[in-house]
């Protein structure tokens, strides 16, 4: 870098003369010039830093960003697989504990022992502790809900051993066959009155099918009632022990007799429209200890899980009592 020269006016010599700094002034002048270097190669190093990746640097970072995305991915597998083991906590409270009459899993016993504080707590001093505190609490829910799964089927199992002759006397099958069904006309629960027009509790489902389609027996057990029925029609009623009883209305034809042992899947009647009906189906009702039960609870030997699924659909749906 080139030094300023300066000159002084003489009026004595009439000249410019050469001013020449002091020890000071130089030592100054030096000082600001190494100062401005240092500021000028800082600032140069500071940018590369903060704007150019060292190859090392990049290598990191796509590495960290191929992390992050294997996290989210197993994050969302943890979703989907806890999203299943719901359902089949839900099935095991409301289909197979109802199957064999035993109480529902309370939260507090399926998800005992849930909560891992200490481990979360060091999560929390981690890099993406969110998404690693997230993705911990859902393996941590999801390994819950398997053991005492596991333990729930295990009982079931004992229970089902102990008692095979109960679970043939318990309902299981549709009274209709898949085959011969047109649609699912209504399920259980609040529906209008296709002749009143009011509102009223559908006790039962409705199987629209054409008439002389056969009806079977949905369980083993005895013929208490097969006779006309007022607003039923031509009805038969099965006590099957156990509490349970099953009635199949709007019969074209009776053929179980009243006294008579029936099986699971004995034919007893044929579909019609006789009594309050307004158009050929079957009325089909399950009773516990008296209470009507939704019968979407009792198809579990004869049909596939993707059409237990279509039925509870179709059942939720529908909406046109035919009864």
């Amino acid at each position: 870098m080139s030094q300023k020269v300066f000159f002084r006016y003489n009026q004595a010599t009439e000249q410019y003369e050469r001013v020449f700094p002091d020890r000071k002034q130089r030592i100054m002048a030096s000082a600001r010039a190494y100062i401005w270097a240092i500021v000028t190669v800082t600032t140069i190093a500071l940018a590369l830093y903060y704007m150019v990746d060292s190859p090392r640097e990049k290598a990191l970072r796509q590495q960290n960003e191929a992390l992050k995305q294997r996290f989210e991915l197993l994050n969302r597998r943890a979703e989907q697989a806890l999203a299943v083991m719901e359902d089949i906590a839900e099935r095991d409270n409301n289909f197979y504990r109802v199957m064999m009459q035993a109480e529902p899993m309370t939260p507090a016993l399926r998800y005992a022992g849930l909560e891992r504080q200490r481990n979360y707590d060091r999560l929390d001093s981690m890099a993406d502790s969110p998404l690693l505190n997230n993705i911990d609490r859902k393996l941590d829910r999801l390994d819950h809900m398997l053991v005492s799964q596991i333990k729930s089927f295990d009982f079931l199992a004992s229970e089902n051993t102990l008692q095979k002759n109960r679970t043939a006397h318990i309902p299981a099958i549709q009274p209709v066959p898949q085959k011969y069904m047109r649609t699912m006309a209504s399920g259980y629960g609040a529906r209008r009155d296709p002749v009143y027009g009011t509102m009223k509790f559908h006790e039962g489902m409705d199987f629209s099918a054409p008439t002389g389609t056969p009806v079977y027996a949905t369980a083993d057990g005895t013929v208490t009632t097969s006779s006309w029925q007022g607003a039923y029609g031509n009805m038969v009623e099965i006590t099957h022990g156990y509490n349970y009883a099953t009635r199949y209305a709007h019969l074209s034809k009776l053929i179980a007799k009243q006294g008579q042992q029936v099986k699971r899947g004995d034919l007893i009647g044929l579909v019609g429209n006789t009594g309050k009906s307004t158009g050929s189906h079957l009325h089909y009702e399950v009773r516990y200890r008296g209470q009507a039960q939704n019968p979407v609870n009792y198809y579990f030997y004869d049909i596939s899980p993707e059409q237990y699924d279509e039925i509870i659909r179709l059942a939720e749906n529908a909406g046109h009592v035919m009864d």
